[in-house]
């Protein structure tokens, strides 16, 4: 009686460890290949509890999920022989878990393999302009570059393909800046001309219709006197009429018709006449403001000063008078300057 028991107690537990061997957990996110004696069975375990053979069968579970993987920099040159550095993300996901598991060893690695290769290739057939500037393309163009090897042969979906950074040169870079500055230095010329342009428009606009309504141009600068008193400040505006302005303009404009305006005064030192001499034809004296009274010019006696000359070191003063220096001659010549009675009496003589 005990060996029977101890006979089903050996079977109960080679029965249990057989049952242990023979269950198999697939989660949902995974398929189950099985191999019996490593010839594939056709049929794919889904996601729960399998039974399998416990001698014989074994089970590889293939993850379904995306899986996402980093492509290093990979440093290359575009066609317009630009040195660049790029790296970027794939991600990827099996479809066929019997061609993943089948016929490609590893598929994470042969999958970064090609796409570093795919990376390059691509890179080099496109220029640095389209790289910076329309990154979708590339982006479409190397998906479609590695989904030829790896979807049909090895049951890959490639669902996505991202350019995550492009490393230039630091002289590219500087070359870029200040490409970019010029750019952004025209545009804001282009604005800042345009809007000089409006504004004259507008002014044109203004000043005609101030023309037309000459208390418009009273109202603004009344307003510009409010404008500037509004503040607490020290400025003192005067209003200057225009129309003075521009009587000034048609003053200097007669005057500048005329050849000479000027009035040559001569002195009456010397003995000529005191007439005035006649004007050169095309010459327009102007009148003056106030008339004087008709009477002759005064004739001031003009004392003999003689000029002084270097006599035996010596200078020679009115009446041939020796004088010795300059200061000598200058007091001489002050004392012998008529007077305000000398000139009266030439008047009533």
């Amino acid at each position: 009686m005990g060996v029977l028991i101890t006979v089903l107690a050996v079977f109960a537990v080679a029965g249990l460890v057989l049952l242990a061997l023979s269950v198999r957990n697939v989660q949902q996110y995974e398929k189950g290949v099985v191999f019996r004696f490593g010839r594939l069975l056709p049929d794919i375990r889904g996601p729960g509890l399998r039974i399998i053979r416990p001698i014989g069968d074994r089970m590889r579970k293939v993850s379904v999920q995306t899986e996402v993987l980093g492509i290093p920099p990979q440093g290359s040159i575009t066609a317009d022989n630009v040195t660049l550095t790029v790296d970027a993300v794939v991600y990827f996901k099996v479809i066929d878990p019997v061609k993943a598991l089948v016929n490609v060893r590893n598929y994470p690695a042969a999958v970064s393999q090609i796409a570093q290769t795919s990376l390059r290739s691509v890179i080099g057939r496109a220029d640095l302009d389209t790289l910076l500037s329309d990154r979708d393309h590339i982006n479409a163009e190397l998906k479609k570059v590695m989904d030829a090897p790896t979807e049909e042969p090895w049951g890959l979906r490639i669902e996505r393909v991202e350019i995550k950074d492009i490393a230039l040169p630091e002289s590219m870079m500087r070359s870029m800046s200040k490409q970019a500055e010029a750019e952004r230095e025209r545009r804001a010329r282009v604005i800042a001309a345009d809007g000089e342009f409006q504004a004259s428009q507008r002014l044109t606009d203004a000043a005609a219709t101030m023309a037309d309504t000459p208390g418009a141009l009273q109202l603004r600068l009344l307003q510009t006197v409010v404008d500037v008193s509004a503040e607490k400040n020290s400025t003192l505006v005067m209003p200057f009429p225009v129309e003075m302005l521009r009587f000034f303009e048609h003053q200097s404009r007669e005057t500048d018709g005329a050849s000479d305006g000027r009035v040559t005064h001569r002195s009456s030192r010397s003995s000529q006449s005191s007439a005035a001499p006649e004007a050169p034809e095309g010459v327009v004296i102007p009148e003056p403001a106030f008339p004087s009274p008709a009477f002759p010019a005064p004739a001031f006696p003009s004392p003999a000063i003689a000029p002084a000359l270097s006599l035996s070191g010596e200078r020679v003063g009115s009446g041939g008078k020796r004088i010795g220096s300059r200061a000598e001659v200058a007091r001489e010549r002050r004392e012998n300057w008529p007077t305000r009675k000398d000139a009266e009496e030439s008047l009533n003589g």
